[in-house]
């Protein structure tokens, strides 16, 4: 009797395997020459805000008002408040705010339907955002001024300009929050924490792309960037 061939299939549980682990450890490099900001107390402070699924980040209007270009004009077309809430989502999940279990279809059409076009949030606020969330749920980082002019223009670079600026896809009635058309898609290789990742990585910091499909993992990339920056003695 021939004993069962079994050196192919755990040939390929052990590739698929490898591949699993090495992407939940890849990790795409920062840049020493955006992050850590300088010791003098120069850059720029932003928030990024966890609410244990989604992420967003609080950044200051002023500072991205002083950059010249598409994503300052439509900053400057928003009601008033010194922060600027930042997220990016699909178009139509993102924005509807109906119970979620009433949205599970859809959010079922959002993670495994190719090509869904995606929205980013720009909602401005107030109040500083450290009085507004709970420090479990918020990092603040300080960025170089051209890690921050770097992480703007990734927003910006996200943003359909096929019209020759900024256009607004959808809001909300009674919020301020408007929800400008993005070029990129949504699905379930591409969240929305996975988005904010790559804003971080553009302002310098090192970050997990695989393990970002948890917005816990945001959390961690600021940790680990500001503990190796202690180590360092920056």
């Amino acid at each position: 009797m021939k004993r069962p061939h079994t050196g192919l299939p755990s040939l390929i549980l052990c590739a698929l395997l490898g591949a699993f682990c090495a992407l939940w450890t890849w990790t795409a490099p920062g840049d020493p020459n955006l992050w850590p900001a300088p010791a003098d107390g120069s850059g720029v402070e932003v928030h990024l805000l966890d609410n244990g699924f989604h992420t967003d980040l609080a950044v200051p209007r002023a500072a991205l008002e002083a950059r010249p270009g598409p994503l300052a004009d439509a900053v400057r077309s928003l009601p008033p408040g010194d922060w600027i809430l930042i997220g990016w989502g699909d178009a139509k999940f993102y924005v509807d705010q109906s119970p979620i279990s009433d949205r599970l279809p859809d959010g079922a059409r959002a993670f495994f339907r190719p090509g869904n076009p995606s929205v980013i949030m720009l909602d401005p606020a107030q109040k500083d955002p450290r009085r507004l969330f709970a420090e479990d749920g918020r990092r603040s980082v300080r960025l170089s001024d051209a890690g921050f002019d770097r992480m703007a223009a990734h927003i910006e670079a996200s943003l359909d300009l096929s019209t020759g600026a900024a256009r607004v896809a959808a809001a909300r009635e009674g919020d301020d929050a408007r929800f400008f058309a993005s070029h990129e898609h949504f699905s379930i290789a591409r969240l929305c924490n996975h988005w904010t990742a790559g804003v971080l990585n553009a302002a310098g910091l090192a970050v997990r792309p695989f393990r970002s499909i948890v917005s816990s993992e945001l959390i961690a990339t600021i940790d680990r960037a500001q503990g190796a920056s202690a180590s360092a003695g920056h």
